[in-house]
């Protein structure tokens, strides 16, 4: 058999992408598997909301991605009427980047390969075996078969997992009972309002501009919720259900891309089983409502990153990737009752529609829409606190797990340039220049960089914080008063 593999990541997808370019700045060795031959053409994904651009910032990715997307300072909850405002939440990315999902997979592929990582197309994994040491996978490929050992295996290959089913890691959940369906087409007649939402008794239609020229419509159709998820969409069925729920089918005409989706959701029962992790789809999935799969994949993928690699690389105990389910299964779990919600509010009747318009009246009230806006933005995630060595100071335990956002750390100095090599920051606060940082004894994390901010941070909520232990993914690990 060849040379063992650190780390061998099945599937392509943005999640996938993500992890290996993660894993390969960190030094580890790690090649991609994906069964398809070509890079995705089409787009179900759209968005990348500001968590998601705060992750590519942490990197100093985040150019790439501003310059191809569009920036919005808002975004929907069940296409209800009031709109979520993005715009006074705590980031420097206060707005959904509109950005199809084609084009992020081919940004996050250019970025993997430069960073070395093998991508290998065409493969299937079809068996896996772990032991004590490492897992064994083997499957087909264009040139017949392919069997590789790694010492650890991710999937992230989607919804229909082979890694998953193959290790044994249950997926409970609920399978379709309704779905909807979309298409990428032409309009003649386009409507005049930038996104267009409508809801009534006769169903739910969404209008969203992709690109000069394209339109993106889709449809909640009551009398058409009991297609089967595989029966193909046709341009006629999705003009005649537009025609009917919007009075209007806006002139539609040369398809590009037809589909049909379901409200199936299941969530992984955990997210590790020994040398085998999941992430993205593989770990859960749930109705599209609010573009939050790929965002929360790529969310995985960053806090799963650092990990492995510091367990890989680092000397770091292997009870660390035991966090990794602990920290991010309740965030899927999370994911999949909000989803629920949103399905339920895409209903079609009276008692729905008196449902959907009494919460656009509460979303009106400025406290309530950004606790939403923030949760859709996947700010609002903390972790409990990991067991990581501390020095003898005056620890703030309701620091640690929080979140960090892009402060500043003196003159052309921010946080997140510091994290750029994905590795653990310790970073002085306050004026007092003169006491010295905490003493970091060799051991685990032993890449720590080390760092006091010049002057202010301008942040009133760090007033009597000393310093801050930061984590490669920008989350507190512990914080010490001044």
């Amino acid at each position: 058999m060849a040379e063992v593999l650190d780390v061998a990541v099945v599937g392509g997808g943005p999640t996938g992408l993500w992890l290996a370019c993660e894993l390969a700045l960190a030094g580890v060795r790690v090649e991609l598997f994906e069964r398809r031959v070509e890079a995705v053409r089409e787009s179900r994904a759209l968005t990348l909301h500001p968590r998601s651009l705060e992750v590519l910032a942490l990197r100093g990715l985040e150019g790439r991605f501003l310059e191809r997307g569009r920036p919005l300072p808002t975004g929907h909850f069940a296409m209800l009427d009031t709109r979520l405002d993005f715009s006074v939440l705590d980031t420097r990315f206060p707005y959904t980047l509109f950005l199809p999902q084609a084009v992020t997979e081919a940004l996050l592929e250019e970025r993997a390969r430069e960073l070395g990582v093998v991508i290998r197309r065409g493969h299937t994994v079809e068996a896996l075996r772990q032991d004590e040491a490492g897992v064994d996978l083997e499957g087909s490929a264009d040139a017949g078969t392919f069997r590789i050992r790694a010492r650890f295996v991710v999937g992230a290959d989607g919804a229909r997992s082979a890694v998953r089913r193959l290790s044994g890691i249950p997926f409970p959940g609920t399978d379709v009972t309704r779905t909807a369906m979309l298409g990428d087409v032409t309009l003649g007649a386009p409507p005049a309002q930038p996104v267009l939402g409508i809801a009534t008794e006769r169903g739910g239609v969404m209008v969203v501009p992709m690109a000069p020229g394209i339109h993106r419509i889709v449809v909640n159709d009551p009398l058409r919720e009991q297609a089967p998820v595989r029966e193909p969409v046709t341009l006629e069925e999705l003009r005649e259900s537009t025609l009917r729920i919007a009075g209007a089918d806006f002139g539609m005409r040369e398809p590009r891309w037809l589909s049909r989706f379901g409200n199936e959701t299941r969530l992984a029962e955990r997210y590790r089983e020994g040398r085998v992790l999941l992430a993205g789809d593989a770990a859960h999935i749930h109705f599209p409502a609010g573009g939050q799969g790929l965002n929360v994949g790529l969310q995985d993928a960053m806090n799963l990153g650092w990990k492995l690699a510091a367990v890989v690389k680092d000397g770091a105990p292997e009870a660390l990737l035991d966090s990794y389910s602990r920290e991010r299964r309740p965030v899927g779990e999370a994911l999949i009752h909000n989803t629920l919600a949103q399905t339920a509010l895409m209903g079609a009747t009276r008692e729905t529609l008196a449902l959907r318009a009494m919460l656009s009246g509460l979303l009106r009230e400025p406290a309530l829409n950004r606790q939403l806006a923030n949760n859709i933005g996947a700010l609002d995630v903390g972790y409990a606190p990991l067991e990581v060595p501390a020095p003898e100071v005056t620890l703030l335990p309701e620091w640690s797990g929080r979140r960090l956002s892009d402060v500043e750390l003196g003159a052309n100095t921010r946080l997140y340039a510091a994290l750029h090599p994905g590795r653990w920051l310790l970073l002085g606060l306050g004026e007092d220049e003169s006491r010295p940082l905490p003493r970091w004894e060799p051991g685990w994390p032993s890449q720590v960089k080390t760092l006091r901010a010049r002057g202010s941070t301008r942040r009133g909520d760090l007033e009597g914080v000393g310093g801050l232990l930061v984590r490669p993914d920008g989350h507190v690990g512990w914080a010490w008063a001044a």
